[in-house]
């Protein structure tokens, strides 16, 4: 029985020849001509007015707060049901993070719920496009508009994905994309932080490197350069190994897009007369970049049984993402519901660009086994939440 993973990396010949290249320069380390080509590439593609390529996607949310001036004291609002780099990086610069709740067909952040925890010390809102999915950006920006406060897209899982026309990693000012093992592309890790603003972007820069700079750059001039330190930076350079790996990475996109595609397709085909579960729902307005496929079991079934049986038969599966108020580092007593519904009741299921449509259809016929197993009799199935079973890019 051949194993199906829950995420696996596109990685292959195309990113080791560029790998070898970055060998050859003798420039391995950050900052480098690979990561300075990057940040050109990714400023172009995105429209903004700079990119700046990091470790990871905590840091670029670390730095763009740093940038944007949230101070010790400071609120900022973060969508609740998501990974919880986003409420870490408040924390990271003393602020306080303020849990809105999600909508249940989507799981991204609820606009109304932003609107009503707006108060006296909000400085700003960090939105999550759900493990590929973008917020309703409209609505957010019209409500931070109106307050004053700036709007954050933590873009990390949805490289690829649109809202309105436009693409994840440009429906705010300030956005960040994370190139994570388990994203759209990867080089294992990394990250980047993209603004509009080129004065932020700059400080963020400047910030990533200890806070003077590239050295790359210092080593060219002629003289003896000494690089003053005017700022407390850290040390969140991507490599030049890894920028290499991703500018291979962004110019197959759109392929590996279409493969994940299709996977999330024959999903809705074929379990869509399932009572005891819910496909992913995409609004008409965005596509998704489905970074995971996270499906809604019924009340009545026992996901963590579900899951055993899945994995006894070398299918892996997850929680999905996490209700981030139920986290016991915030120690915090705000509600989301929405968000701690989904927390318990969703599963993610194999999704990468790698599946093939048999592995696909052998996950959709064990898995509703294992649902009717584990649902408790005495229970009847809920009414399900919309689904995209007719169109999982959301142009239908």
């Amino acid at each position: 029985m051949d194993a199906i993973p829950l995420v696996h990396a596109s990685l292959g010949e195309q990113e080791l020849a560029a790998v070898a290249e970055v060998f050859c320069s003798g420039w391995p380390a950050g900052q480098g001509p690979s990561g300075q080509a990057l940040e050109r590439e990714l400023a172009e593609r995105y429209g903004v007015g700079g990119a700046v390529a990091v470790s990871n996607c905590g840091a670029a949310l670390h730095l763009g707060l740093l940038a944007l001036g949230v101070e010790p004291g400071d609120e900022v609002i973060v969508a609740d049901y998501t990974f919880p780099a986003p409420a870490h990086a408040v924390r990271y610069v003393g602020a306080v993070p303020v849990f809105a709740d999600v909508r249940a067909d989507t799981g991204t952040v609820d606009p109304q719920a932003v609107a009503d925890l707006v108060g006296p010390r909000t400085v700003g809102v960090i939105a999550v496009d759900t493990v590929g999915l973008p917020a309703d950006y409209a609505e957010l920006q019209s409500i931070t508009d109106r307050y004053g406060l700036f709007l954050f897209e933590d873009a990390a899982c949805a490289v690829g994905a649109t809202y309105q026309g436009r693409e994840a990693g440009a429906l705010a000012p300030v956005a960040c994309l994370s190139f994570h093992g388990r994203k759209g592309i990867t080089s294992g890790e990394g990250g980047a932080l993209l603004t509009a603003d080129p004065g932020l972007a700059a400080d963020a820069k400047l910030r990533s490197s200890f806070g003077i700079g590239s050295i790359f750059d210092q080593a060219r001039v002629v003289g003896l350069p000494i690089p003053e330190f005017t700022e407390i930076g850290y040390n969140y350079k991507l490599s030049d190994i890894a920028a290499a790996i991703l500018r291979v990475q962004i110019g197959r996109i759109g392929e590996l897009l279409d493969r994940r595609r299709a996977v999330a397709a024959h999903y809705a085909k074929l379990l869509a007369d399932e009572e005891l579960v819910t496909v992913p729902h995409v609004p008409r307005d965005r596509t998704h970049a489905w970074q995971a496929y996270l499906v809604t079991l019924d009340p009545s079934v026992d996901r963590a049984g579900v899951a055993a049986d899945l994995r006894a038969q070398g299918i892996g599966c997850g929680h999905g993402t996490w209700a981030c108020h139920l986290q016991p580092v915030y120690q915090t007593k705000q509600p989301c519901p929405v968000s701690a519904d989904l927390f318990q009741r969703q599963l993610a299921i194999p999704m990468h660009a790698e599946l093939s449509m048999n592995q696909v259809e052998r996950i959709a016929e064990i898995l509703p086994t294992a649902l009717r197993t584990h649902a408790r009799l005495q229970s009847r199935p809920s009414e399900k939440l919309p689904s995209q079973c007719q169109d999982p890019g959301g142009t239908a």
